[in-house]
């Protein structure tokens, strides 16, 4: 049986051994908001394998003279990115679908939507956006 990274299976203080801390230390990071472990029926924090690894490189940062704020912000951002980055495969998975590469035409309006364009289609002559294509390939 597989247990996923994101499984809730560590009380507290496994999860503070785990990850070298006093249970103290996690608790403040859940109070600040850095790592917020799931809550049991009881209330007890429940930490996934995903959240001691999280845990580990807070102690990694704060070790290098990061502070707590910006350890925070620090991952706030990485999470960020892996959303983008995860968003960005599944419309490139999306467009691939569609069209060909060599053929794919679209248009990123201002509010960051993408049209899907046929071949010899212009967005609406009011439209504010940005058309991208690729060029076919010579001989082809």
């Amino acid at each position: 049986m597989d247990i996923s990274a994101d499984q809730p299976i560590f009380v507290i203080s496994v999860a503070a051994e785990l990850a070298d801390m006093h249970p103290q230390t996690l608790r403040q990071y859940d109070r600040l908001g850095i790592v917020s472990p799931s809550r049991a029926p009881g209330k007890s924090r429940r930490y996934s394998q995903r959240d001691v690894n999280m845990l580990r490189e807070v102690q990694r940062l704060s070790h290098e003279g990061v502070s707590l704020e910006g350890i925070k912000r620090i991952l706030e951002l990485e999470n960020q990115v892996a959303a983008l980055q995860s968003r960005v495969s599944e419309l490139t998975e999306e467009l691939g679908r569609r069209r060909p590469l060599d053929q794919r035409i679209f248009a990123a309006g201002a509010a960051g939507d993408v049209v899907s364009l046929a071949r010899g289609q212009r967005p609406r002559a009011r439209s504010q956006a940005v058309v991208i294509w690729r060029p076919r390939a010579l001989g082809t």
